[in-house]
């Protein structure tokens, strides 16, 4: 049997989670930290994901305000332990969770894809796109009639549109 890689969290996963973010973040604040890397460093927790037990706990976290996020990942992961015991003080449950740290990439992605929709080529592909769709929209001599949708037919010599003629001959109302 093969198990889910991406299940979606279940309403407790995600609570538990939040309150390990937010438990985390007051411990970073007034943790006295030996490391010197993580001395006096502002650390945005930007998720944390529960495995199904709530025995581990992913934490997706950057440096804020930029930097280098693999130091402060290594940094946090050597920390864990002291974090976990500070966590303990912060946030009430039976079991406190392993504590993984990753850094979050999502930003990049999307930076990545915002750069992908604004490139010269992506653009081009878009205005040619439109054009075909202005092609296929209906007859170039198609106007909005009284009822709002569109008529093609032929003008009379006054300017009223006449009924266009159906293939068999008889005329559309």
């Amino acid at each position: 049997m093969t198990r889910q890689r991406f299940k979606p969290q279940s309403q407790r996963q995600r609570r538990v989670g939040e309150e390990i973010r937010h438990g985390l973040l007051r411990a970073i604040e007034h943790g006295h930290f030996r490391d010197p890397d993580l001395q006096d460093i502002a650390v945005t927790v930007t998720e944390v994901r529960m495995s199904p037990d709530l025995r581990h706990a992913t934490i997706f976290v950057l440096p804020f305000g930029g930097g280098d996020g693999g130091v402060l990942v290594k940094a946090l992961k050597r920390a864990g332990a002291y974090l976990r015991s500070l966590l303990a003080h912060e946030v009430e449950l039976r079991y406190l969770p392993e504590l993984a740290f990753e850094l979050d990439t999502t930003f990049d992605h999307a930076a990545e894809l915002d750069r992908l929709l604004h490139s010269p080529s992506v653009a081009r592909d878009l205005a040619h796109a439109d054009a075909n769709a202005d092609l296929n929209a209906g007859p170039k001599d198609a106007k909005p009639d009284e009822s709002g949708g569109l008529s093609s037919g032929r003008l009379s010599s006054e300017g009223s549109r006449k009924p266009a003629a159906l293939p068999s001959g008889r005329e559309t109302k």
